[in-house]
């Protein structure tokens, strides 16, 4: 009997915007050299149900897209599958073409069918020449009549490796709405039922999940499967953490997908990546792609990874990124046709096999950030890579209205990447790690966002003191990151009550260019910018009546570190859009967190061996199932 190894399918949700993500319909034009859709949107009707389109008489659709192209290259190089069957089922008179691609995004015809009636068409395709990349698709062009593409399937009769189900960890703080849709599209979904053991629902919130509209009736529908459990928040690598000790006591699990809250599903993307896991070769991580929830054909990256001297995490080709399926779809995006290797996903989305967590642990005690990139190198380094897999992808509330690089998260982005860089980085006191850390310090100081600086001082602190903070203060470091903006007013958004909050000098508009700013200062300019601006902070007070209302107005987008440090006070756009924030210069604050700054990097960098020597030989205790048993213990 076959095995399904990838469903075509199509969205039910009357969101024209997801149609390209789909199906492509061939009618495209060329305006200002951008490849720009002219008539998908206007398709909507032809969808038929989940599995079933219409294809206009004379018209040609292309199934070249994300979600119902078949990534060969993934399968050829982490499965031992290969030859695969595309099975396709239709009604009415049509034309079906096969189409494969390489790494370079070259394209070939493969096979051409023509069907009338009820007919089921199957294609044997061999996965034997994708080792760079590669996809394989079809189109179905309709003859005289409409025709039906009633169902069609990516198969193989080849045995999977390992045969468990998943269970599933949704950890979820205050977002009861979103967890409920999540939960109404799995119950709605019984052929990734089949593939699900238990769902553990996390609930570390205050609005919780089984209180909202909706709940007790999919509750009922999704019966012993769906178990809710309720802690008090120790962030998302608590409540992860959670569900990987609660899937450890499954013998029926073999893996555990995690799921963020605030999040969409394609519940096939769900069921493919059981299925890839099941027929790795070897025990591999299966991360799930990121789609913006409210620009949902927008992608944000198709693989990620840790560069090793600064120790950050970045897109693979970050420049090409996001990427607007809107815009370019599949066929026209040969960057896309490339297998693209990851160091880590990010856990909106990620499989875990359970023989990895017992062989690298459960999540670093970080509370959030960080904790998913750590995780992946962790098993990396024991064997067990992280696959980004094409067409395994969910929406996520997007990030465009967001700064929690100034929030109370500063602490934890400071704090858990130089844990992450000590415990992994093989670069001698970690590369340029310290050395960006501390120009992040000077960006803020030099732009008068003070509290970002004092919470990754503390930071710097607290990794100091040793591994054995992470733990204790997994529960407070939140709460006492909050509690310290109270201490700094640029973290106060004024927002408009009748009266628009004004500057001395106006809005200050910029030419908003295409890729970057060329005002930036770069080489000998920006070493020059820094001191003269670091000096000038130093030495000179701001002027009284730039104190008393601010002196300038600048956009989001605008408030650049080269522009802002220029003036006294100004005027911010808050990230969201919900109102302002007022930068103020303070010369006794940035004198003492300039000081300490310098003499907190100073001190990790002189002690760095023996740091990371601790941070290692802490490791296996911190991220133990002993360990996050007794955490668990403690905050029932």
């Amino acid at each position: 009997m076959p095995h399904v190894l990838q469903n075509v399918v199509f969205p039910l949700d009357r969101d024209p915007d997801l149609l390209p993500l789909y199906a492509d319909p061939e009618t495209w034009s060329v305006i200002e050299e951008e490849p720009v859709r002219v008539s998908s949107r206007a398709h909507l009707g032809n969808i038929l149900d989940r599995t079933r389109v219409r294809i206009v008489a004379g018209r040609r659709v292309s199934f070249g897209t994300y979600f119902n192209a078949f990534p060969a290259s993934y399968w050829q190089h982490w499965t031992g599958i290969r030859e695969v069957t595309l099975s396709v089922q239709t009604t009415g008179p049509a034309t079906i073409l096969v189409y494969r691609s390489n790494g370079g995004a070259v394209r070939q015809r493969i096979d051409t069918r023509e069907v009338d009636g009820e007919a089921t068409t199957n294609f044997v395709l061999p996965l034997t020449q994708y080792s760079d990349g590669g996809w394989i698709w079809f189109d179905i062009v309709a003859d005289e009549k409409p025709a039906i593409l009633e169902r069609a399937q990516w198969t193989t009769e080849e045995e999977p490796v390992r045969t468990g189900r998943a269970s599933l960890g949704i950890t979820t703080y205050n977002k009861p709405d979103y967890c409920v849709e999540t939960l109404e599209a799995l119950a709605d979904a019984p052929d990734v039922l089949e593939f699900v053991d238990r769902i553990f629902l996390v609930d570390q919130g205050t609005q919780l999940v089984a209180e909202q509209a909706g709940f007790d009736e999919v509750s009922q529908r999704l019966g012993e499967t769906l178990q809710v459990i309720r802690q008090p928040n120790i962030g998302g690598s608590g409540g992860f953490s959670r569900a990987m000790h609660e899937t450890l006591q499954r013998p029926e699990s073999d893996f555990v997908q995690l799921l963020d809250d605030d999040v969409r599903i394609e519940p096939e993307s769900l069921r493919r990546s059981v299925v890839f896991g099941r027929y790795a070769t070897e025990p591999l991580l299966v991360g799930g792609h990121m789609f913006d929830l409210l620009d949902r054909p927008r992608l944000h990256g198709w693989a990620e990874v840790v560069d090793e001297a600064p120790f950050m995490w970045r897109n693979l080709y970050q420049e090409k990124m996001p990427h607007n399926f809107g815009t370019a779809n599949l066929r026209q995006s040969p960057l896309l046709h490339m297998r693209m290797d990851a160091d880590y996903n990010g856990w909106w989305m990620c499989l875990i096999p359970v023989d990895v967590i017992r062989a690298v642990g459960l999540s670093l005690p970080a509370f959030i950030k960080w904790d998913d990139a750590e995780f992946c190198l962790r098993a990396g380094k024991a064997g067990f890579p992280t696959v980004s897999m094409p067409g395994v992808a969910l929406w996520h509330v997007s990030w465009v209205g967001k700064d929690d690089s100034i929030d109370w998260q500063a602490y934890f982005h400071a704090r858990n990447r130089i844990v992450a860089g000590l415990l992994h980085s093989e670069a001698p006191r970690g590369g340029t790690l310290i050395r960006h850390s501390r120009r992040v310090d000077l960006k803020h100081l030099m732009m008068m966002q003070y509290y970002p600086v004092a919470l990754r001082n503390q930071a710097l602190r607290d990794v100091l003191s040793g591994p054995q903070h992470m733990a204790k203060n997994l529960r407070t470091a939140m709460p006492q990151a909050r509690a310290v903006a109270a201490d700094y007013p640029e973290t106060v958004v004024h927002r408009d009550r009748g009266k628009p909050l004004t500057s001395r000098r106006g809005r200050q508009v910029f030419k908003r260019l295409r890729e970057h700013q060329f005002d930036s200062p770069t080489g000998l300019r920006l070493r020059l910018f820094t001191a003269r601006t670091l000096i000038n902070h130093w030495l000179h007070k701001p002027q009284q009546h730039n104190l008393e209302r601010p002196e300038v107005e600048f956009g989001k987008g605008d408030a650049h570190w080269w522009r802002l440090p220029q003036y006294d006070s100004a005027l911010v756009s808050a990230a969201d859009g919900s109102g302002k924030n007022v930068y103020t210069r303070d010369r006794d604050k940035f004198r003492a967190m300039l000081r300490e700054s310098v003499r907190l990097h100073a001190a990790l960098r002189r002690r760095w061996p023996k740091l990371q020597a601790e941070y290692r030989r802490a490791l296996a205790d911190m991220v133990s199932p002993e360990a996050w048993q007794d955490r668990f213990k403690d905050d029932q």
